[in-house]
């Protein structure tokens, strides 16, 4: 029998425990609201990425591949630009090492290596092709073109850790003494350390090594790559950025050179990479806002909300809302191409901005806007006519002197000879309180003789 009374007794107490947590999500549903935030204010976006970096120029690599490369690291602050967030504005810095490693027999000259650390900075334009793909997805391309700054310093692999230097021979070793000078039984064979410890600039090999160049030089950066959009706060990237220089002697070795000459052109290197980008300051897309006071007594009147919109009647600036029609913070139905037609209404929601749109949100010609406002039973307002007149009308200026037909002469109020603007507006509001008798083609008409004057 206790153990009945102990089972009833925890029961008893968890469905207690389940109808208060009920309790408090139904008050807490009548406090607050989850709703559009219609402009929201974003704040730069900091990401952190990791790649490899490989190097193409006048020394080739041969122990490397764009996955088999140098490691590099690189941090970036982004932010949008335009309004429409399709053009972001990234100010980035990368760090790593670039190098080359390359080996020959036949050509003991071209047995060279670098390597130099790279610390690179600048900044670029990214597009994600917002204006094509306007539907919300979870992956998005993007390219980006920009401009940098790199400062470099090669270094080489010239000596072992003993102080020897390497001597390259045409049977592949490398040995402690020149080929020419001796044969193989007295020569010892040396393997390299890789802790490039020489200077190249200021190895006295070829006339520009001998401290002349410079070792800054600008950049151009052309990526491209995929957002992976986990979240609206975090993004993951995965892009490669071609790096093209303006200069010849990151590996030391230029087209100029007379010990060893490089091809033309300048050298590049490649940055494959994978980084997480964090939104951590912008506002949010959708927000939580208060319905009601809770310090206050209960009133019928402060938790009315005719519509059922969720939006009190007292901040409703859209009352009447069918009911379960999405809607904004102020209470009115979202309209996504701001055509003027609600989103449930707008048979297309994706028409472009200034468009003439008929009542469903489809576009349509200027004539056949034109011809629906003017149709006596049609349900558009006199306003919408009159602001049409009034849009068109704007800037107008008299192009000649034209004689006012008969049966407009009497809407020259002034008498000047000359329907102004002005006249065609008290024209067209006469004819809706019918107290012209003209007809639709007449007012056509009329329009076309204004513009015509």
């Amino acid at each position: 029998e206790m153990n009945r009374f102990i089972f009833a007794s925890i029961s008893l107490l968890f469905f207690l425990v389940l109808l208060s947590y009920g309790q408090e999500d139904q008050y807490e549903d009548l406090l607050t609201e989850k709703v559009v935030n219609l402009n929201p204010v974003y704040k730069p976006m900091l990401s952190f990425g990791t790649g490899v970096l490989n190097f193409y120029g006048d020394v080739r690599n041969n122990y490397s591949s764009p996955i088999n490369g140098n490691f590099g690291f690189s941090f970036n602050v982004a932010t949008f630009v335009d309004r429409q967030r399709f053009l972001k504005l990234n100010l980035f810095f990368l760090y790593g090492e670039i190098s080359g490693n390359e080996r020959s027999v036949s050509d003991l000259q071209r047995n060279l290596n670098f390597n130099t650390d790279m610390v690179d900075f600048g900044m670029n334009f990214e597009y994600a092709f917002g204006h094509l793909i306007k539907r919300p997805v979870f992956i998005r391309p993007y390219i980006s073109v920009g401009i940098e700054n790199l400062q470099f310093s090669p270094k080489g692999d010239l000596y072992n850790q003993d102080g020897q230097t390497y001597y390259y021979w045409t049977d592949g070793s490398i040995r402690d003494i020149p080929q020419a000078m001796s044969d193989v039984s007295v020569s010892s064979i040396l393997n390299r350390d890789f802790r490039y410890e020489t200077d190249l600039r200021k190895w006295e090999r070829d006339n520009f090594s001998l401290g002349s160049y410079s070792q800054n030089s600008f950049s151009i950066p052309l990526s491209v790559g995929i957002n992976y959009i986990i979240s609206d706060r975090v993004t993951c990237k995965l892009g490669s950025t071609l790096h093209y220089t303006f200069s010849d002697f990151i590996d030391n070795v230029s087209s100029s050179g007379t010990s060893v000459t490089g091809k033309k052109g300048n050298d590049m290197f490649l940055y494959n990479y994978f980084s997480i980008e964090f939104d951590l300051f912008s506002e949010p897309k959708t927000m939580i806002v208060e319905k009601m006071f809770a310090e206050l007594d209960f009133d019928a009147v402060m938790y009315d909300d005719e519509d059922g919109d969720f939006i009190l009647d007292a901040a409703d600036e859209c009352p009447g809302t069918p009911y379960g029609v999405a809607v904004d913070s102020l209470g009115c139905p979202l309209d996504q191409d701001n055509d003027g037609v609600p989103d449930y209404l707008d048979k297309d929601n994706f028409t472009p901005a200034g468009a003439w749109v008929d009542d469903e949100g489809r576009a349509v010609s200027e004539e056949e806007y034109l011809q629906r406002l003017l149709m006596r039973n049609d349900a558009m307002n006199r306003s919408d006519v009159l602001a049409y007149f009034e849009t068109i009308g704007k800037g107008y200026v008299r192009k000649s002197v034209t004689e006012i037909p008969d049966k407009f002469k009497s809407l020259d109020t002034d008498q000047d000879e000359y329907i102004s603007f002005d006249e065609l507006l008290q024209a067209i509001d006469d004819y809706f309180d019918r107290k012209l008798d003209l007809t639709v083609e007449d007012i056509y008409e009329l329009n076309n003789f204004f513009f015509g004057q």
